[in-house]
């Protein structure tokens, strides 16, 4: 066995690993063009700034995770006197071209780094302007790192672009897929692979769902007001309770997040749910391991818990309780599922 200094720096050397694995993956050109061309999130952001040029003219922003630094460009052609963006990957030297190409070098300073070790320019900031979400809103949790900042370099009174972030759930009927996700496991090449049917339903699916399938109200599981939450506010155990909206079957519950840069003289919002424009977050599923057979007028209630994984913390430990309200002792069910996303 090996003793205890041994399994401490292994732990260490596991979440460097995963730190250094979550940086590359954004070295590549491909996941920021995915991001840049999705409309919903780019256009909001855009109008966020330009719309609101009162509160961007000669201030100084901080751009968290700049990536590609559009939202940089965004802050200058908007009347910043001056930007910093702070990147850990190596996108960053292709943003410092880009930069350069559009003749704003002298306006924005890019910083190579995690955001916790750089050394800014400036003492403190007016603004800070950050794309920080993930699946299910807090996975890659680099929401961690944009309250760092706002905490160290925010002047007070100063602003946080976008500000508000609200989860909800819903239930949907997805039989089909559900059947061909799950129940694959069955029979595979005439072998029952079924032991895999439970790593199957431990793993959310991120996937678009069609407004169709939706089958409750939305319930709001959580709001994030970023002027004042904490990093111990990411971890969370909270009740949800969704209205039935028609009889049905619920085969998943569904998460997404809506966004709002509220300081905007005209705010400006954007969803990610299944009843608007596609967005790359798209929704995440969370199969259960029973059907539930609904009628309208009825309650699906439970608890939601999320907390950061202990071997991982970008990774979430998700619980879902879930129990059909219902006065038919025949269709009453009621669990429990235990999911990681990863």
């Amino acid at each position: 066995m090996a003793d205890s200094t041994t399994q401490k720096s292994d732990r260490f050397a596991g979440l460097a690993h995963s730190e250094a694995h979550y940086f590359n993956s954004y070295n590549h050109h491909g996941i920021h063009e995915e991001m840049l061309k999705d409309d919903v999130r780019t256009r909001s952001y855009r109008d966020a700034i330009y719309q609101n040029r009162h509160l961007f003219k000669d201030k100084v922003v901080l751009d968290v995770g700049c990536g590609t630094s559009i939202l940089s460009m965004f802050a200058v052609k908007a009347g910043a006197k001056h930007v910093i963006g702070v990147d850990m990957s190596t996108i960053i030297d292709k943003a410092k071209e880009i930069v350069e190409v559009n003749g704003m070098s002298d306006k924005i300073t890019l910083l190579q780094g995690k955001m916790e070790d750089v050394k800014l320019p400036f003492p403190e900031v007016d603004i800070i302007i950050s794309e920080w979400m993930g699946y299910f809103l807090l996975y890659e949790s680099m929401l961690d790192t944009v309250l760092w900042a706002r905490d160290r370099y925010l002047k007070k009174g100063g602003l946080i672009f976008p500000d508000k972030a609200t989860i909800f759930m819903a239930g949907i009927e997805d039989g089909e897929y559900k059947d061909e996700k799950i129940g694959f496991w069955d029979n595979v090449w005439g072998f029952d692979y079924s032991p895999l049917k439970h790593t199957a339903l431990t793993e959310p699916l991120v996937d678009t769902v069609e407004m169709k399938a939706v089958v409750t109200d939305p319930f709001p599981i959580i709001t994030l007001d970023l002027y004042t939450v904490k990093v111990e506010d990411l971890a969370f155990s909270l009740p949800y309770e969704l209205s039935v909206r028609r009889t049905d079957y619920v085969h998943a519950l569904i998460a997404w997040f809506d966004i709002e840069f509220s300081a905007c003289h005209k705010p400006v919002k954007f969803s990610t749910g299944p009843h608007t424009k596609y967005t790359h977050w798209k929704q995440t599923v969370f199969y259960l391991q029973d059907v539930l057979t609904v009628e309208a007028g009825e309650k699906v209630v439970g608890r939601l818990d999320c907390k950061p994984s202990e071997q991982n913390r970008r990774d979430l430990d998700i619980a879902v309780d879930y129990k059909l309200e219902t006065s038919d002792m025949g269709r009453t069910a009621e669990g429990r599922g235990l999911y990681k996303m990863c």
